[in-house]
């Protein structure tokens, strides 16, 4: 078969399970494993880009399909990915097609060739007088769940459409120079002489103009640089570090944070992760980089599981949230996501937040994380915790920075607050 065939047949077996409410990680991992490298990479292009037009995809099939509602869900998939395909512009139209076509017998549905390939065409055929009634359609034109629009418009009024439009970009890549082992500008001279160009956005953090893969950064196995988002970079030097602090983190994994702050200073790092796997992801993340802290798989929550009594002089808590300001990291996140799972995730991190307040020294600081732009989960949740708890105070973070980063060109959507304890 035909690679393009080929990969339209798998993503969209990938596709289906993901809108029938499965993880795009997981699935693209367990579909990918022990793939070539160019298969793989076939299909994450198709799977991440056909769910980031999803909204749109789904109008267009609803707008030209004449089958009842019942359509085999495997035919749907792949007619959205076809389109994706097609409006993406690294194929020719009538290569997609055939594809596409080919792609049926593949997943055992040659009856359905004819009525994909039609579709198709009659796509093709009606595009430019399809764009009005797309504009017209939130869904279709924002490419996000009408209650995901909605929210975004009532928080940020002014800034709503470039926070969707964001959402459906593809993501920066971002590294993250060890400082214990180099410059940042040091580092970029080393890249740029190996024909990488990057652009310096934080004191460790270099954005490349082009995403590449980890094999090919010089240094990264010995532990010279990660890749982190420019918009996480911010936690350590809002926790304003210093040498010899008992510091923890409460949601570590995968541990860029935790080695980050390791990378900061010379500090006692404790690195909670409730999931062994992801517990695992962190001890080798920190290996990589020749750090160490001490590990343990527990829930953050319940102190008896894991807290000696030894309170902390500064605590992140990078909370489980929507994850809706990395959604163009993960785009299966939009379409999986329910406007009543915010109010799950704000129950769940006042319960962390209560817990981990106890763990905290006097005088000491705990840092709030969320990767999230709904309210609900960032100044509502701060705003409840300091109303039911005596004495926690919302303090300015340094230099003025703002409490919520919205996703933009150079960096994800993050939200920060720092908590004060009296001494």
């Amino acid at each position: 078969m035909a690679p393009l065939a080929e990969a339209l047949a798998a993503a969209a077996a990938l596709v289906a399970r993901v809108a029938g409410g499965r993880s795009l990680t997981a699935e693209l991992a367990g579909a990918t494993d022990g793939s070539a490298t160019a298969s793989r990479a076939a299909l994450a292009d198709l799977c991440f880009g056909t769910l980031r037009r999803y909204g749109r995809s789904q109008a267009i099939v609803a707008a030209l399909s004449r089958r009842a509602a019942t359509t085999d869900a495997l035919v749907e998939a792949l007619l959205w990915c076809a389109l994706f395909a097609l409006e993406s512009g690294r194929y020719a139209d009538y290569t997609v097609v055939d594809q596409a076509a080919r792609a049926c017998i593949a997943m055992g549905r040659a009856g359905a060739k004819g009525y994909v390939n039609a579709l198709l065409r009659a796509y093709l055929r009606s595009r430019t007088a399809l764009a009005a009634r797309l504009a017209a359609d939130p869904v279709a034109h924002y490419q996000h769940p009408g209650w995901w629009i909605e929210r975004v418009r009532a928080a940020y009024p002014g800034d709503w459409e470039q926070i969707l439009a964001a959402g459906n970009l593809h993501p920066p890549m971002c590294l993250r120079v060890n400082l214990r082992r180099a410059t940042a500008a040091d580092y970029a001279a080393r890249l740029a002489a190996a024909g990488i160009a990057t652009r310096q956005v934080g004191p460790a953090a270099l954005l490349l103009d082009k995403p590449m893969p980890v094999e090919g950064l010089p240094g990264f196995a010995a532990g010279l640089v990660s890749v982190q988002d420019a918009g996480a970079q911010r936690a350590p030097g809002l926790l304003e570090l210093r040498n010899g602090q008992r510091v923890l983190d409460a949601c570590a994994a995968p541990g860029g944070k935790a080695a980050h702050i390791l990378e900061s200073a010379d500090v006692a790092l404790t690195a909670l992760e409730v999931d062994a796997d992801r517990s695992a992801d962190v001890a080798r993340n920190l290996a990589r980089l020749g750090l160490a802290a001490r590990l343990q798989t527990a829930d953050c929550a319940e102190l008896a599981a894991w807290w000696d009594g030894v309170p902390f002089e500064r605590v992140i808590a990078d909370v489980p949230c929507s994850a809706s300001g990395i959604a163009r990291r993960h785009p299966d996140i939009k379409w999986l996501r329910r406007a009543s799972d915010l109010g799950a995730f704000a129950a769940r991190q006042a319960r962390i937040l209560d817990a981990l307040w106890r763990t905290l020294a006097p005088g000491g600081k705990l840092l709030y994380v969320t990767c999230s732009v709904f309210p609900e989960e960032n100044d509502a949740v701060i705003d409840a915790f300091a109303g039911r708890t005596p004495g926690a105070r919302r303090a300015g973070l340094p230099g003025g920075a703002a409490a919520q980063l919205l996703p933009g060109p150079d960096h994800d959507g993050f939200f920060f607050a720092l908590l004060e304890k009296p001494a």
